[in-house]
């Protein structure tokens, strides 16, 4: 109801399009500018008070918005603000709502549990919607608002109710959240499925939010509809996501997770192309039919590979990153098609929106998304632990690793091809650096070498790794002759 009526409140104070697509992108820049840090705080913290205190600010600021309303003290540069106070708000829970997901279900049940995590988003969208217009014309444009704010303190009753499930225990002290933040990014830098998740959400998330941008416009100017118009579209849009959920399953069994996506934005191309040539409600309501079963095919599967791309001890960070794609492509799709719907008109915009979002499917269809069969990535703990410094030294650093393999000629190449795969295991786990090197005098001995910014960081990269990477640096072990060196070094400059 929230989103709906700060949309449609901003056509009632101007009819500027690049005025009106801006409330997108002030509901979504927070996000670029606090989702991450919020990501981080979340891997290191816990997650539920986090997300009470942030529940709790969200519920305050949106009551004192409604208030503003309601007295009709706000403008267009009000309004924009209002909506960035509270997007920022909502950025700060964005990642850790989503980091919990796994808490609540056994893994096995990840993927139903994230298309009904969408399901859940998108039946609200279709009530809030269709009931926020009908609060608009029965009670006035601030019900919606007030609904938004005392509806919050059923989520904080929620959370209060909640609780977390117990993690292993660990000796090592939190880390620190510029260097959590700092990990997390060089985690995804060297997560090849997670990137590929982000490149193909740009790909589809810039060009789809032409049609959220541009649709208050459509239902306004080129339908000539009311607010009850602008709900409905909303609403037929959120039941068709709803409907489109249900058979999900069904299609990513078909399809996979890559086809899935594709089809999605076909899909969604098509829909805009029906909004741009619309002038009666019935193809807009087709359109919305066809956007919303696409659109939640699209977000489910992308949030599902992110999901299985990311161990527990970093996701808090990765799917802030993931959501920072998100909101970014949304808010820059926003502005860019604002801007072109002023120069050129709605219907042009609309058609060169979804030619671009056919041709951007089709230069990123190389990326492949993470399946089914993901990499088990809960933690193996088969690593010793080096017990050579003890904690009240831990934040001394760098620190270099070196590990020493003897390999034979036949096993070079094999072995060269393994460790490449395992710098980016290191570097996913915490180090900044690596490299490998051969022995001149000895060409059969190569020495590994990766530095780490502290020893407690170290200790922590111990902790990360994977089943996946364990079964990874076993089959290295194959490969050598006889058992690795491993030697620690701690930087002795001060």
């Amino acid at each position: 109801m929230y989103s709906a009526a700060a949309g449609w409140l901003m056509t009632t104070l101007t009819h500027d399009p690049l005025v009106v697509s801006l409330v997108q992108v002030a509901s979504s820049l927070p996000v670029l500018i606090f989702a991450f840090p919020a990501g981080a705080l979340a891997d290191v913290v816990d997650k539920r008070k986090f997300l009470i205190v942030a529940e709790t600010s969200i519920a305050v600021v949106s009551t004192l918005f409604a208030f503003l309303v309601w007295r009709n003290w706000v403008g267009p540069s009000s309004l924009l603000l209002f909506v960035f106070i509270i997007g920022a708000a909502g950025a700060l829970t964005a990642a850790p709502w989503q980091a919990v997901v796994p808490e609540l279900v056994p893994a096995n049940e990840l993927a139903p549990a994230v298309a009904l995590n969408s399901l859940g988003v998108n039946v609200s969208r279709a009530v809030g919607s269709a009931l926020g217009g009908v609060l608009i014309a029965a009670l006035g444009v601030s019900a919606p608002f007030w609904a938004n704010g005392v509806s919050n303190f059923g989520v904080i009753g929620t959370l209060l109710w909640w609780r977390s499930p117990h993690r292993p225990a660990t000796k090592l002290p939190g880390e620190r959240l510029v260097s959590a933040m700092r990990t997390g990014f060089g985690h995804a830098r060297h997560n090849p499925r997670l990137r590929a998740t982000f490149i193909r959400a740009t790909a589809f998330f810039t060009f789809a939010s032409a049609y959220w941008a541009l649709l208050p416009l459509v239902a306004r100017e080129r339908i000539s509809g009311g607010s009850e118009l602008y709900g409905i579209l909303l609403g037929v849009i959120g039941v068709s996501a709803i409907l489109g959920a249900l058979v999900l399953r069904r299609v990513r069994t078909r399809l996979g997770n890559d086809r899935t996506v594709a089809a999605g934005s076909i899909g969604t191309a098509l829909a805009i192309v029906l909004f741009g040539i619309a002038r009666t409600p019935l193809v807009a309501l087709i359109a919305s039919l066809m956007a919303g079963a696409c659109w939640v095919g699209v977000l489910a599967t992308l949030n599902l590979s992110v999901q299985m791309a990311l161990p527990d001890w970093v996701r808090g960070r990765g799917l802030a990153i993931y959501i920072m794609v998100f909101f970014g492509s949304m808010s820059a799709g926003s502005a860019l098609w604002g801007e072109l719907a002023t120069l050129w008109g709605l219907p042009t915009t609309h058609l060169v929106a979804a030619a671009s979002m056919l041709l951007a499917a089709l230069g990123t269809w190389h990326w492949k998304l993470q399946h089914a069969t993901a990499p088990d990535l809960t933690p193996a703990r088969h690593w010793p632990v080096p017990q050579s410094l003890s904690l009240h030294t831990a934040s001394n650093g760098p620190v270099m690793v070196t590990v020493q393999y003897q390999i034979s000629a036949a096993s070079r190449g094999e072995f060269r091809q393994a460790m490449a795969h395992l710098s980016h295991s290191r570097r996913r786990d915490g180090a900044y650096a690596w490299g490998l090197f051969e022995d001149t005098a000895q060409p059969d001995r190569m020495l590994e070498i990766f530095f780490v910014e502290s020893w407690t960081e170290h200790l922590r990269q111990h902790e990360r790794v994977t089943k996946s990477d364990a079964e990874l640096q076993e089959a290295i072990r194959q490969l050598t002759q006889g058992t690795p060196v491993v030697i620690h070094y701690i930087s002795a400059t001060k």
